[in-house]
């Protein structure tokens, strides 16, 4: 939402704003689920008990379609590669172990290029998708409508179907944008969209004095499932079970952006009666990890090529943690080769399945973690990416929660881009938005120290809980 529809929209009455929500929602579900959406949820259940042998054959063959595409029309690879004495014959007879030989597309990469040189030339009807990534480093996703809808069909077939609802299921969505204004504490906290059937609830007024309006929102809109992020989905379980209200039993809750573990999981399960299913993808649509309803986590290899590497740059084995590099397979517009997502997973040591399929299983995905911040008046929130969307300069942020009311964000940036007055600003009114009236002091730095598995938090908290 731009800044004036944004601010059109906090001035309507609420039924105004679920209509807007509702003819936003309309557009959206057509870039989803419109076009080619139902054929390619069809030929998705068709490869989904492909061999090993049948998935290799299918990699390599669109590999190397996308490589060819790559040095052709994207100058990023073409001139890449051929700097590397990479040629097209090369890239047109490739094998999947070779794919290593090609070098990384980093985030910085990613950043800088990503609506420039990293476009193809023979570009489709589309739209840029903002996300800062797990690491605060913006990066802007160019989704042409089919790449959406192809997208969309293999979490409709590997994530949805797999937990027993699908898109037509009316939904609780526990997400990132601001569907209420400023630090707003009168209910309701969620706005339902009419053509969806989606019930959005705000992450950024959870507690355990709204709780009840959360409930209300899932009983009265009827709601089958929910999804978002697992942080604030927990959240609103465990504060239903400390303030004995009753949830409705749903079908599944599925969780994603961020770690779940087996706490969360085991209390969203007991106050909501289902299964819990944690998965992992992202905006970049370059891959995608799924649970199974045997509860196991299986890469989806019609989505990407995920390598998972050492530090040193080799693959690691079933039962260590590897960094994932991933190779999208279905954006051809702004492909990824090779790209350092920067999250981490251990491959399960035991590779034998409870299913039919043949995919790598994931024992765990480990790098989503953030703290949570903690407000004055008790709501919990994660998840401070929109802090920084759209600030020109911006290389990578770090919020760090000092007290209730005190913050420090430290900044790495390009001074040449980065307008320094404007970006405190927008970042300050926002963070004001989010959590209330703070003080905010701004560090620049030229690096941000990294945790023990190597990762930068995007937020920290220094607030006991």
């Amino acid at each position: 939402m731009n800044k004036i529809l944004e601010s059109f929209y906090f001035r309507m009455p609420l039924f105004m704003q679920n209509m807007g929500i509702s003819v936003y929602g309309y557009f959206w579900k057509k870039h989803r689920l419109g076009g080619i959406f139902l054929p390619e949820v069809k030929a998705a259940r068709e490869r989904e008990f492909y061999t090993y042998e049948q998935w290799k054959g299918y990699q390599t063959k669109v590999l190397r379609k996308l490589l060819i595409h790559a040095f052709d029309s994207v100058p990023f690879y073409g001139e890449r590669y051929r700097s590397l004495g990479i040629d097209r014959s090369f890239l047109a007879n490739i094998k999947l172990e070779e794919l290593k030989l090609l070098p990384y597309t980093t985030k910085e990469d990613f950043r800088k290029y990503g609506d420039s040189t990293m476009l193809s030339s023979k570009l489709l009807k589309g739209n840029f998708e903002h996300s800062s990534g797990s690491t605060g480093t913006p990066v802007h996703i160019y989704m042409p409508d089919y790449v959406a809808q192809t997208f969309s069909a293999l979490m409709e077939n590997r994530v949805r179907n797999w937990a027993g609802v699908d898109y037509r299921t009316p939904r609780g969505m526990v997400g990132g944008r601001r569907i209420i204004p400023d630090s707003h504490m009168e209910p309701p906290f969620y706005r339902y969209n009419f053509v969806e059937k989606q019930t959005y609830f705000s992450a950024y007024h959870i507690s355990e004095q709204t709780i009840g309006d959360y409930l209300n929102g899932i009983i009265e809109n009827k709601v089958e499932w929910m999804t978002g992020y697992a942080m604030s989905n927990y959240f609103i379980a465990d504060f239903i079970r400390k303030t004995g209200l009753k949830a409705p039993q749903l079908t599944a809750v599925i969780t994603s952006s961020e770690k779940l573990t087996e706490k969360m999981r085991e209390v969203i399960s007991a106050v909501f009666g289902c299964k819990v299913f944690d998965s992992y993808s992202g905006c970049e649509a370059c891959g995608l990890i799924s649970e199974s309803a045997e509860g196991e986590l299986l890469v989806s290899p019609d989505a990407g090529i995920m390598e998972f590497i050492n530090e040193d740059g080799n693959e690691v084995s079933n039962g260590e943690v590897g960094e994932i590099v991933s190779t999208g397979l279905i954006n051809f517009d702004q492909p990824l080769i090779r790209y350092r997502i920067g999250d981490m997973v251990r491959i399960a040591k035991d590779q034998s399945l409870k299913t039919k399929h043949q995919m790598t299983k994931i024992d765990e995905i480990i790098g989503r973690v953030e703290d949570v911040v903690v407000g004055v008046d008790g709501r919990k929130m994660v998840r401070f990416h929109g802090l920084f969307i759209g600030i020109k300069g911006l290389v990578q942020s770090q919020l760090v929660q000092l007290t209730y009311t005190d913050f420090e964000i430290k900044l790495i940036v390009e001074k040449l881009f980065y307008n320094k007055n404007e970006a405190e600003a927008i970042i300050s009114q926002r963070l004001e938005s989010q959590i209330g009236k703070v003080a905010v002091k701004f560090d620049y730095v030229s690096v941000l120290p990294a945790g023990k598995n190597g990762k930068v938090k995007a937020v920290i908290s220094n607030v006991v809980k």
